[in-house]
């Protein structure tokens, strides 16, 4: 509400004698009110209208019956009722001033811009009422009330249009004539004559009446209705704005009275701001967010470690739940904290959400052993795997079946790669593949590679040695694989081969053949002579054909790297047996920590090809760096899934060798086994090999070699030739250089040699090992031997000058010899330990004393001897010791 004080009206008077000008400013006080039921009190002038003439309060009192409450013919009658007053005011003597010049024009002006206002605000009334329908005619599709109050505010607003075409007619009939003569007399350019003013002094009386329903309507509808404008002093008043036809969602805003800043910013359009705009949307949208949300269950993925922040995003739930949580089960975190898988499955299942855990092993998961369905499998050729002892033909009997020669290329006459080949059988045209193994002992892993991808194990044993270590080691990889063996008795055109005997003993290691009841099948045969080897291929078809061999050539391929290398032209050559699917140019493979585009394929005679089936050997070209023997090929379907596997193999890769370097405590009995070995001396190696193969041979080979007092340090091993970084790193730590089937470049040999590095090249493993074994040995300390050579008696102790005491004694047993090692033992005590500066026999020196004979003895820096002393005289010797 708003109270409106007004202390009272101030009037123009005419007195009889002298024209006085009383003030037209009306003050008074209005209280506003605001939200919250908050009041305010402020000052408000208003001004009032020019009036000419002293009649102009009477038709203010009968002017408001027209448009308030007389029907409209009482309203077209007022026009007429100014010509009355006219002769009283003539009569009056009083002489009213002529308007200027200025006042003509700026009371044009401000009729033209009234009319400009007036249509503008019709118009912007017109669009708001367009846009608040649209928007009411959406509201009324979604709640039924909305249509009895669409019903009714159309209602309304046929009542005001009716009222507003009165308005508008009332309005043209009363101001019609009279705006027609203003804008004649204040046309520019026209002078002003006495016959205007009449004219004017009806439009003056004719103000109050179009004022006085303004004035009415603002005492009785000052809060409701809408807001009248009013002109300066002297300006024509416009007619009443009609109401708008819209309808406003909530009550409409109350308006204060007329101020002079109203009055002065009339042109400016009032608008709502922004803060009642969202108290309006918070009051519509209050009820639908004081509704209880529904809780939605979210499937959480938890990895092995993940902080708190990341738990609360992925679950949805504000990080303070979590911590709060946390805080209840006794853990005090931060929001950037890491927690473990299990920690961040209790606290997601009691918030009410499932979990689902991974791991960064899942990575792998899908690579190998994706079953095959049975009905696009097709045979394949077996693997045939040959082991066996050292020297027993293993590697003449392939080149026998392949028709090659491929023992003259191996240095020192035995194999120490492993190969592999394809075989086609002369009688039925298929082919098979043979994996050759090393027989040295050094070669373990070799052979377990071959055994775990093989189908077949050929044994070969020699008829004129029988059963060896390496071939009950191949027995027992067999076995471990679970695969079929075939023995086949080697050598049988040598004089003093003898089979049975072969088959006798293997015997003792549970291998019963065919011959004597059991179910292994077994061959003599002799690569020398070519002897039985149809024989033995047919055996080995027969086999395959009871294995069933089968499998999917159109999947993408699988396999194992057999062996690996690093080629100077080439860049990383990796030997493959493909297993599954069929490997082609331009895959991408993933095999260890290594991945790679295949960019050529040679198969086992040197040929490109442009693919390779299951059961094929091939050299693939195309890794990004050597991968490790043993390591599975898989193809997968892009390079992020490759970078994403071998990334998560290189960390894991790194964490073990981090952890077998570090210096962790460990365990009591480790803590135990670091104090032994703390005192260890260290042999430091730098080895690089030519093959993957090769170098895991030698790495376990010198393994074996260490001890508690001696061990070998390997600083770095890796395959290639030796390089310039090579020798760097071992001027650093002062080590050694072994090179396998290798050469330093030149720049490496140079700096070897500048720097004083040795180098050593070997090409079998035989004699790199002793050579390691030789200088290890040299770092074993020396044990020493005592060797008795006599004792003597002491018989009388001399004084001699210049010399010092001297012991006469006689020789006991056994020789005295100068410069020996001696103690004096006195009441079967050792008083001293020393050695023999003197020894004389007469007045002669000499270097050895028999049994029986006196002499004089002299210890070096010692002279307390006494008579009944005895000396014992000894020998050390110092023996080297070797592993």
């Amino acid at each position: 509400m708003v109270d409106t004080k007004t202390p009272g009206d101030k009037t123009l008077s005419v007195p009889t004698k002298t024209l006085t000008l009383k003030p037209r400013v009306e003050t008074g006080t209005v209280r506003q009110s605001f939200s919250h039921g908050r009041t305010k009190q402020v000052v408000v002038e208003k001004r009032g209208k020019r009036r000419l003439g002293g009649d102009a309060p009477a038709g203010e009192t009968q002017a408001p019956e027209p448009v308030v409450a007389k029907p409209a013919p009482v309203v077209a009658k007022a026009p007429s009722r100014p010509s009355a007053p006219a002769a009283p005011r003539a009569g009056s003597g009083v002489v009213l001033r002529t308007l200027t010049e200025d006042e003509r024009s700026a009371r044009a002006s401000a009729l033209a811009d009234a009319k400009v206002r007036d249509i503008e605000e019709r118009r912007l009334a017109e669009e708001e009422a367009k846009r608040r329908a649209s928007r009411e005619g959406i509201e009324q599709a979604e709640r039924e009330a909305a249509e009895a109050r669409r019903k009714a505010e159309e209602e309304r607003h046929r009542i005001e249009e009716e009222a507003k075409r009165k308005a508008e007619s009332e309005a043209k009939k009363r101001f019609g004539e009279a705006e027609a003569k203003t804008a004649t007399t204040t046309a520019p350019g026209t002078t002003t004559t006495t016959t205007a003013r009449p004219a004017a002094r009806p439009t003056a009386s004719a103000v109050p009446p179009a004022r006085a329903p303004g004035v009415a309507a603002d005492a009785s509808d000052e809060d409701e209705g809408p807001r009248q404008i009013r002109r300066g002093p002297g300006g024509a008043m416009r007619p009443a704005v009609p109401p708008k036809t819209t309808h406003k969602p909530g009550p409409q805003k109350e308006r204060g009275r007329l101020t002079l800043v109203t009055a002065l910013d009339a042109d400016n359009v009032r608008e709502r701001s922004i803060a009642s705009f969202r108290r309006r949307t918070q009051r519509l949208k209050g009820h639908a967010s004081n509704e209880p949300k529904e809780k939605i269950i979210r499937e959480v993925v938890i990895p092995e470690a993940i902080n708190i922040q990341e738990l609360a995003n992925r679950m949805s739930e504000r990080a303070v739940d979590v911590i709060r949580l946390l805080m209840k089960q006794g853990a005090m975190h931060k929001i950037t904290d890491v927690i473990d898988a299990d920690t961040a499955q209790l606290i997601a299942e009691e918030l009410g959400h499932t979990v689902k855990r991974v791991a960064a092993s899942d990575v792998e998961e899908g690579l190998f052993d994706i079953v095959d369905d049975s009905t696009d499998t097709e045979p394949r050729s077996p693997v045939v795997t040959v082991m066996g002892h050292v020297d027993h033909g293993k590697t003449s009997l392939l080149d026998a079946l392949r028709h090659a020669n491929v023992v003259s290329g191996e240095a020192g006459g035995i194999t120490q790669h492993i190969g592999a080949y394809q075989v086609t059988s002369p009688e039925s045209g298929k082919k098979i593949t043979f994996i050759d193994t090393p027989g040295h002992a050094a070669f373990t892993a070799m052979r377990a590679r071959g055994a775990k991808v093989t189908d077949i194990v050929i044994l070969v044993v020699a008829a004129d040695d029988g059963v060896m270590p390496q071939t009950i080691e191949a027995i027992n990889h067999a076995k471990a694989a679970k695969v079929p063996m075939i023995i086949a008795i080697n050598k049988i055109d040598k004089p003093d081969a003898k089979p049975e005997r072969v088959r006798t003993e293997l015997l003792q290691h549970e291998v019963q053949v065919e011959s004597f009841g059991g179910e292994v099948v077994d061959v003599e045969v002799s690569a020398k002579n070519k002897t039985n080897l149809d024989k033995l291929l047919e055996m080995i078809a027969l086999q395959a054909e009871l294995l069933d061999l089968k499998t999917n050539a159109e999947r993408p391929a699988e396999g194992t790297v057999i062996e690996a290398r690093l080629d100077r032209g080439r860049g990383p050559v990796a030997t493959v047996l493909v297993q599954r699917g069929t490997l082609r140019i331009g895959d991408i493979i993933v095999a260890g920590a290594e991945m790679g585009r295949v960019r050529a394929l040679i198969n086992d005679q040197g040929v490109n090809i442009d693919e390779a089936g299951p059961s094929v050997p091939v050299e693939v070209l195309g890794f990004n760096g050597p991968p490790e023997a043993g390591d599975r090929l898989a193809v997968v379907e892009n390079e992020a899934r490759a970078r994403q596997v071998t990334s998560y193999r290189a960390h894991q890769k790194r964490e073990n060798a981090a952890a077998s370097i570090s210096g962790m405590r460990g365990s009591l009995e480790q803590m135990m086994s670091q104090l032994k070995t703390s005192g260890r001396k260290e042999f430091p190696l730098i080895i690089k090999a030519d093959v993957q193969g090769s170098l895991e041979a030698i790495l376990g080979s010198l393994e074996k070699l260490g001890t508690d007092e001696v061990a070998a340090r390997i600083l770095h091993a890796g395959v290639g030739g030796i390089s310039e970084s090579d020798v760097t790193l071992a001027e650093g730590f002062n080590a050694a250089i072994i090179g396998f089937s290798v050469r330093a470049n030149k720049e490496a040999a140079a700096a070897a040699k500048r720097n004083g590095i040795e180098i050593r090249y070997y090409n079998i493993i035989y004699d790199l090992v002793d050579d390691i074994k030789k200088a290890m040995s040299g770092l074993l300390a020396p044990t020493l031997r005592e060797t008795m050579l006599g004792n003597a008696q002491i018989l009388e102790v001399f004084n001699i000058s210049k010399v010092g005491k001297v012991a006469g004694c006689r020789v006991t047993d056994g020789t005295v010899e100068r410069g020996a090692n001696v103690r004096l033992i006195r009441d079967n005590v050792v008083v001293h330990e020393g050695k023999l500066s003197t020894l004389k026999r007469f007045k002669d020196e000499v270097k050895e004393v028999q049994s029986g004979q006196e002499c004089g003895m002299a210890f070096e820096n010692y002279g307390d001897m006494r008579v009944g002393d005895v000396i014992e005289c000894y020998r050390v010797e110092t023996i080297q010791r070797s592993l």
